[in-house]
């Protein structure tokens, strides 16, 4: 399995040595060239969703990405991610790739001094630990959307068809759950 990630800020590093550690194969995505080589999904990392939306512009990502999303390549975007994929963000007038049917709040749980962990059940998975940092939260999902997660009656982690997020950095804990959820969304 070849995964890209999307390598322009944030925390990418962590997803890579998450996916060797579960054998599946990654490279970084930084530039137009980089999409021409054959993936099975992409992540989008936690980082500054702003920075992030305005390089895929600046780097000419944004247009090739989005379609790539819309024809059906799987993705997981956590924190940032999840801003970046969401139709809707409540407080904040900018769109980005606007995939998933979403309405994100940005900065939901307030500035760096809000930044929590928490142990709270993901999916079917059971309990798993969850890093928030400066997280936003999903405030409503489309018809289509299952709810994963929800932490403090707030959704956290949401999937429509082939797209997955969350609010929390799973990348960032010893816990391979998430990650192993995307790959298995993959087969």
């Amino acid at each position: 399995m070849q995964i890209g990630v999307l390598a322009l800020q944030g925390a990418f590093i962590e997803h890579e040595h998450i996916l060797t550690a579960l054998g599946a194969s990654s490279f970084e995505i930084r530039q137009l060239a980089d999409l021409s080589r054959s993936m099975d999904g992409l992540i989008i990392p936690g980082g500054e969703s702003t920075v992030q939306g305005k390089l895929l512009h600046d780097l000419g990502l944004f247009e090739p990405l989005q379609k790539m999303l819309n024809d059906g390549l799987p993705v997981f975007g956590t924190c940032a991610g999840l801003l970046l994929l969401a139709k809707h963000i409540a407080n904040d007038e900018r769109r980005h790739l606007a995939t998933l049917d979403i309405t994100a709040v940005r900065n939901a749980y307030g500035r760096q001094l809000g930044s929590f962990h928490t142990i709270a059940p993901f999916a079917d998975c059971g309990n798993i630990p969850m890093t928030f940092i400066r997280a936003p939260y999903i405030e409503s999902a489309g018809a289509n959307v299952e709810i994963l997660a929800a932490v403090n009656e707030h959704i956290v982690a949401a999937r429509e068809g082939k797209q997955l997020v969350t609010a929390f950095h799973p990348e960032l804990t010893d816990d391979a759950t998430v990650h192993k959820y995307f790959l298995n969304m993959l087969k």
